[in-house]
């Protein structure tokens, strides 16, 4: 990793995730801030998911897929995707964010930030986390995460 980096203004990395960004408890987005993007960055992309969930349901679960944000941007703030991003399907079967919901005890969930050398096609309107990854995967410059723990 370089440069790139996430934070939330809410949580410190690999603190506990506020109440009221759970799914069952507001579902708000979390405020974060991006700085050090790379030079020649034509797009950002988010990924939230819980690898812990596999335990539980067999698979990482994705909470949020957000991809062709501006690299002038330096702010997402609480609830607000930015103007001009999409935001695709969470494994809860509906697009935009998706809060952290574990079934039975503390989960981590990680805030994946990925620089990009290129825009996602703007026909693509609905994508998944393993489509957006499919697209961008020629096209990282550079990549960083954030890390929270949520519990029921």
């Amino acid at each position: 990793m370089g440069n790139l980096e996430l934070t939330s203004s809410s949580f410190e990395d690999g603190g506990e995730i506020p109440r009221k960004f759970g799914y069952k408890n507001g579902n708000a987005s979390p405020p974060l801030t991006i700085s050090g993007i790379p030079e020649g960055t034509e797009s950002l992309a988010l990924i939230m998911d819980d690898p812990d969930a596999v335990k539980a349901v067999g698979r990482v679960w994705i909470h949020w897929v957000m991809w062709n944000i501006h690299p002038t941007i330096t702010e997402i703030t609480e609830s607000t995707p930015p103007s001009g991003a999409r935001e695709g399907m969470t494994s809860f079967g509906e697009q935009g964010y998706g809060g952290p919901a574990p079934p039975d005890k503390r989960h981590t969930y990680v805030f994946k930030l990925y620089a990009l050398d290129s825009s996602i096609d703007s026909h693509i309107t609905n994508a998944d986390s393993q489509a957006l990854e499919v697209l961008m995967k020629d096209y990282i410059l550079e990549q960083t995460q954030l890390t929270g723990t949520y519990a029921p």
